[in-house]
């Protein structure tokens, strides 16, 4: 299963406010500090807040705020918000191609569901500020501090 970008973009965003501490990135550091272009990372910031894991103010003293909530927010949350949880083929033909002649009887679908399924609860117990622990913390510091 691939990641969409944008769930990839949330998750570094995220990890990247855990290790902020009590400075406010903006979205603009953040943006430069994953390196991404401004335009993604305010499109993914956006949905962030309207999901109430993290807060954005703007002005003087204002950037990006990780929420108790965003810090101890599931993982396997995010990822099933950022990607949906429709099925992984189109056997109904809902996108360009026609629906597949074998979708009443086909073992397939079921057993991708089924996969899906078991990645979205691999990825459940984990939290946001569980990304950040170990090597990753002080990695993703030095990353947002250079030139």
């Amino acid at each position: 299963m691939r990641l969409l970008r944008s769930t990839d973009l949330a998750l570094r965003v995220l990890m990247r406010l855990v290790v902020a501490g009590d400075s406010n990135p903006t979205t603009r550091d953040v943006a430069a500090a994953v390196d991404v272009p401004y335009t993604h990372a305010a499109k993914v910031v956006a949905e962030l807040q309207h999901m109430g894991l993290l807060t954005a103010r703007r002005g003087r003293g204002g950037g990006l705020a990780l929420t108790e909530r965003g810090r101890t927010a599931s993982v396997g949350t995010v990822v099933r918000a950022f990607e949906g949880e429709d099925d992984v083929v189109d056997c109904e033909g809902t996108s360009a191609l026609a629906a597949c002649p074998l979708r009443s009887d086909c073992r397939l679908r079921g057993a991708l569901r089924r996969a899906q399924e078991a990645f979205f609860a691999s990825l459940d117990p984990l939290t946001v500020a569980d990304l950040a622990t170990g090597p990753t913390g002080p990695l993703l510091l030095q990353i947002s501090r250079a030139p």
